[in-house]
């Protein structure tokens, strides 16, 4: 790790990676927690996740104004101790037969707005607190960590819930939430005196700030059409896999499981390709890498040559993502002033938690009213396009300096 980043950033990368694993732990725990021990309908199932996301969009929509105002560390402790506590709690009800499903419900809400308030305080907060020169490196560990998280944590959930069951596994994930709290208040550097607006909060300010930006706007609009098809088809391969190609749960495991290795290694790549050849071609040529695979996925066939297709796809995908994911933030964090980091990130997760749902619902009833695999090359066709609305010919943001 670079000196520039610091032991200040040691810290907060180390809380960062415990929050991490326990929500790999503990993803898909919710809704198991309404089949296993509330005996939720589907329509009972897929209204927690589609309320969930949306309801905590809404409840972060004003926050944007209060983050930028206020020192960000307490902020993001005052999260994480929020999804601590709505976590924990169903554990506790469950022990005492007083778990419902409208409490289900809250802690869904409660988890998606701490999560999206979170991510906006850590954001302007990250800037602040490591050098431009270690921006990328940085970028690129989160990353890493959260694709690492994905691979190790559902493994380590299942058979938790086997073992002790799933509401226990979500107390498992809210611990860990309680353990970056602790991490992060550890963080010793002080934070900037934070900006007074000098108006009236406008819940629309994010939004405009991207609008008129040129790099930002089209990384917005190209976030989105690459974003929504991808999760368009989250469900959509469960459903190939297991129902049109007769594959074993474990299979389907593997396919979820495997290509998150991709990501640790597109990350990884990210911090010593950014340095050879520049942040904007970075996004330009990772952008256009991460397009093509969705295309392939209607191809696979019944047996091994259709999950090694499948693997092979969703791998290559990661790589790609992974490289780029870094070189977007470290964009981001280039081409915003300061005072509207947190309303910028907070605009952007409202958004891409909006349309991602809406995406997964469309390609839900685009299935119904062709067939899996046209919907999924619609899907494919998509992300292509989310190519040609790169920032082509934008305005660049300054070199990064060179490491020290």
């Amino acid at each position: 790790m670079p000196s520039s980043l610091g032991p200040d950033f040691r810290r907060l990368w180390t809380a960062n990676a415990v929050s991490a694993l326990g929500s790999g732990i503990g993803s898909g725990a919710l809704p198991l927690v309404a089949v296993l021990a509330l005996d939720a309908s589907t329509f009972q199932v897929a209204l927690l996740a589609a309320l969930s996301a949306l309801a905590g969009a809404a409840i972060a929509l004003p926050t944007g104004s209060f983050i930028e105002q206020r020192h960000k560390r307490p902020v993001m402790i005052a999260a994480d101790l929020t999804r601590f506590v709505a976590l924990a709690s169903v554990p506790v009800a469950a022990a005492f037969d007083l778990l419902t499903y409208v409490q289900l419900c809250v802690v869904g809400v409660l988890q998606a707005g701490a999560l999206i308030v979170f991510n906006s305080a850590s954001g302007a907060h990250l800037k602040a607190l490591v050098p431009a020169d270690g921006r990328s490196e940085a970028n690129s560990r989160f990353e890493a960590t959260y694709w690492t998280s994905l691979s190790v944590g559902p493994p380590i959930g299942g058979a938790l819930v086997g073992l002790v069951g799933a509401t226990v596994t979500l107390g498992v994930d809210a611990v860990s939430f309680l353990l970056s709290a602790i991490g992060i208040g550890r963080i010793r550097r002080p934070e900037p005196v934070p900006e007074r607006l000098p108006t009236r909060p406008n819940l629309g300010s994010g939004w405009k700030y991207i609008l008129e930006h040129r790099g930002l706007r089209a990384l917005f609009w190209n976030s989105q059409l690459f974003g929504g098809p991808v999760m368009m088809t989250s469900p959509l391969l469960a459903v190939l896999m297991l129902r049109d190609l007769g594959m074993k749960p474990w299979q389907y495991g593997v396919a979820l499981g495997v290509p998150c290795l991709g990501g640790v290694i597109g990350a990884r790549l990210a911090p010593p390709l950014t340095r050879r050849f520049g942040l904007h071609r970075m996004l330009i040529v990772f952008g256009v890498l991460r397009t093509p695979w969705l295309l392939l996925l209607p191809l696979a066939t019944p047996g091994t040559g259709g999950l090694v297709l499948i693997v092979l796809v969703e791998t290559g995908l990661l790589i790609a993502a992974g490289a780029f994911n870094p070189s977007f933030t470290t964009y981001r964090m280039e081409a915003t002033e300061d005072g509207f980091m947190a309303r910028v990130q907070t605009s952007w997760a409202i958004t891409s938690r909006t349309v991602q749902p809406a995406f997964m619902a469309a390609g839900g009833v685009l299935a119904g009213l062709t067939s899996l695999r046209a919907t999924l090359v619609v899907a494919g066709a998509l992300c292509l396009v989310s190519a040609f609305v790169l920032p082509w010919k934008s305005a660049e943001p300054a070199p990064l300096p060179l490491p020290a």
